[in-house]
């Protein structure tokens, strides 16, 4: 059996698929390739081999025509997705089943890849619409990791009731045996706050909340705080960008715009209390039931659309001025939202006993097996 792992984006993604692919490879008569478009992918792939004990795959760069080559040098355009699949097309076509953690693999299929099934494995656990796109329904088999997206998507028609399968998180998995959690991340032992915004325009928080942040965690260094935004807000810009921000960190303030520590799960572990808005990694937090404080930057209408569903685990702040006094209240007011927030993570994450990946794996080998 023949199965292509396909990363076609950041490399952040590869804490989702690597490990269940790390499990295929150990079957007899299976042959996985690990296929990626960003080039530092390979790294985040072998420190997740090396934390699971695995031996090596194989593991190759997409093929990339010269006009994709030339446009990906244009970083703020992105990462020419369909037309790296476009250049792979014809080889991709060759394997049992391609294996992705992106929906946009789902356009396979429009450039003429016929023959292997196509799996998909979502890279988060979010509430955001954007995680129940059409295409979904594109693909031949989904593993899910709670049954709170299967409902989703099986009440928006996006997956049938015979090919999906629950296996639990493979990434809360994977952060655990790969984290970096040997050395205290500040001098001084104080509640920490981790601050990870999205990078979604219309939802993100950061160009309204850091600045306020930065000056109030600055007048109040009784608290650390963590700052760990999506790494895709900076995937756009000069490094010099991400230096500069590095450069402000202080001994109360850690700012990081993008090292392995921000995709692992390390500052998920280490943090007392969550900062954030629309990401999936406020599930990924609640592996354990902490204080949460969301920002609503854009004045979204939220109470009753189930793309915020989470903002009901905690106080909601619109106004930077109510953000300190609104973590200080955290700890104290998290009794009003520990239950609901111990039932959304089960539902959200799924079975978190040891072995999602093998879950997965074996969820795969059943499916190519019909």
């Amino acid at each position: 059996m023949r199965i292509a792992f396909l990363y076609i984006a950041e490399a952040y993604q590869c804490y989702h698929g690597a490990a269940i692919a790390f499990e295929l490879a150990r079957r007899p008569g299976w042959t996985v390739v690990n296929y990626h478009n960003d080039p530092e992918t390979p790294h985040h792939l072998e420190r997740i081999r090396a934390a699971y004990g695995v031996p090596p795959i194989e593991t190759r760069r997409l093929h990339r025509s010269p006009l994709t080559v030339a446009l990906q040098r244009l970083k703020r355009l992105g990462m020419f997705k369909d037309l790296v699949m476009r250049d792979n097309a014809a080889e991709l076509d060759g394997y049992d089943a391609i294996f992705a953690v992106e929906d946009t693999a789902a356009a396979l299929r429009r450039l003429g890849v016929r023959r292997p099934r196509l799996i998909y494995h979502p890279h988060g656990v979010g509430d955001r619409a954007r995680g129940f796109v059409r295409d979904i329904a594109v693909f031949d088999h989904v593993l899910l990791a709670g049954p709170k997206t299967a409902e989703r998507m099986l009440r928006e028609g996006l997956i049938r009731p015979d090919a999906y399968t629950l296996t639990g998180s493979v990434k809360l998995e994977t952060g655990f045996r790969v984290g970096e959690v040997a050395a205290p991340l500040f001098s001084q032992a104080a509640p920490t706050v981790f601050y990870n915004a999205h990078k979604e325009p219309r939802l993100t928080s950061w160009h309204r909340f850091i600045e306020p942040m930065l000056a109030g965690f600055a007048a109040d260094p009784s608290l650390n705080l963590i700052v760990a935004p999506h790494v895709k807000l900076f995937r756009r810009h000069p490094e010099r960008h991400r230096t500069n921000w590095r450069a402000r960190s202080t001994p109360n303030v850690l700012i990081d715009p993008g090292s392995d520590r921000s995709v692992d799960m390390t500052y998920a572990v280490a943090s007392d209390i969550y900062v954030g808005d629309v990401s999936s990694q406020v599930y990924e937090f609640l592996m354990r039931p902490r204080p949460c404080v969301f920002l609503n930057a854009h004045r979204i209408d939220w109470r009753d659309d189930p793309s915020f569903a989470h903002w009901h685990l905690g106080d909601v702040v619109d106004d930077p001025a109510d953000l300190m006094a609104a973590i200080h209240a955290a700890p104290a007011r998290h009794a009003l939202y520990r239950a609901r927030q111990e039932a959304m993570a089960d539902a959200s994450l799924g079975d978190r006993s040891p072995g999602a990946a093998a879950r997965a794996a074996q969820a795969v080998a059943a499916v190519l097996a019909r």
